[in-house]
């Protein structure tokens, strides 16, 4: 019997974002591949050190709890190694426990058009060039940033941040403001505050989230000592009157979110400070080279906020 991988939230993980490769690229940059191809074999029973998305994935795999029998959540390796190279990487997924069992090894090349084959909902690389043709062919992609912040392993928690236009949403509204002034922008969304945004490259994720959402919901009413684990919010820089739209957007959507930040203008590491999320989504590096100093960060280059001049 075949594995249904469409009823699941999958994601695509590059090595790179899932731990520390610093030390192996060197090795793969100075001395080439054959190099390379020895100091993995001469390293593949010592683990690789924990990456940016590593707190992240490692809390979305612990969900599969809420119904061992038919896991709601599915992780693939998605790996530029060929099968020799890349056997380091899954003594290394083995040695911490985590559930991933399925891979992609595609010797120097990028691995991104199978995104589809596995019905991924987000691939998440810290390989920019990779990253930009994913989302570039449509695909939910992306950028995993350098981050110092410290993983609290004790802390079960799931905590998801996203920025809307042009992450959740598309870049319809984020066009008109970055063609006009802040007053023509809320006009626009005020005279549009009961049309739904069109769907960004990581609605689909965030929508097969809720559905693991609701997952724990009825496991908390069926359970009074369950402790729902997942915990969605939204940063935006936007507020009222802009901010109705976005909420009646989630309505059509069937969506629910925890927590929404409408910060107009005020910076959002102040809040991330605060909120701490596992990982927080957003189209504009501005907001997300100070937001990875203190949690991870990825960047989703799509939009007119990353088209180049």
């Amino acid at each position: 019997m075949g594995f249904d991988i469409d009823g699941r939230l999958v994601i695509g993980l590059a090595s790179s974002a899932l731990f520390d490769l610093d030390e192996s690229d060197k090795v793969f940059r100075v001395k080439g591949e054959r190099a390379y191809r020895v100091y993995q074999r001469e390293h593949q029973h010592q683990p690789l050190r924990p990456g940016v998305a590593y707190p992240f994935v490692r809390r979305l795999l612990a969900l599969n709890a809420l119904a061992p029998d038919n896991p709601p959540v599915e992780v693939v390796l998605l790996s530029h190694n060929d099968p020799d190279t890349g056997l380091r990487v899954f003594k290394s997924i083995e040695h911490y426990g985590l559930g991933m069992t399925r891979a992609v090894f595609l010797q120097g090349r990028s691995p991104h058009d199978y995104i589809p084959a596995f019905n991924i909902s987000l691939f998440l690389s810290a390989n920019e060039a990779d990253v930009r043709e994913a989302v570039a062919k449509g695909f939910p992609a992306g950028l995993v940033l350098r981050s110092y912040a410290a993983d609290d392993a004790e802390d079960d928690e799931l905590r998801l941040a996203f920025d809307f236009d042009g992450v959740l949403a598309d870049d319809e509204a984020e066009a008109v403001y970055q063609s006009g002034d802040l007053d023509q922008f809320k006009q626009y969304e005020r005279e549009r505050v009961d049309q739904p945004h069109s769907p960004g490259p990581l609605q689909g994720f965030l929508s097969k989230i809720a559905q693991i959402q609701q997952l724990e919901q009825a496991r908390a009413e069926s359970d009074p000592g369950y402790q729902p684990r997942l915990r969605v919010a939204i940063v935006t820089a936007r507020n009222a009157p802009a901010h109705e739209r976005v909420i009646n957007t989630m309505r059509s959507w069937e969506i629910m979110v925890n927590d929404a930040f409408f910060l107009g203008g005020v910076e959002k590491r102040r809040v991330l400070e605060v909120l701490k999320p596992h990982i927080f989504f957003d189209d504009q590096r501005l907001h997300l080279d100070a937001a990875a100093e203190i949690s991870p960060a990825v960047h989703i280059p799509f939009g007119i906020a990353n088209r180049q001049p």
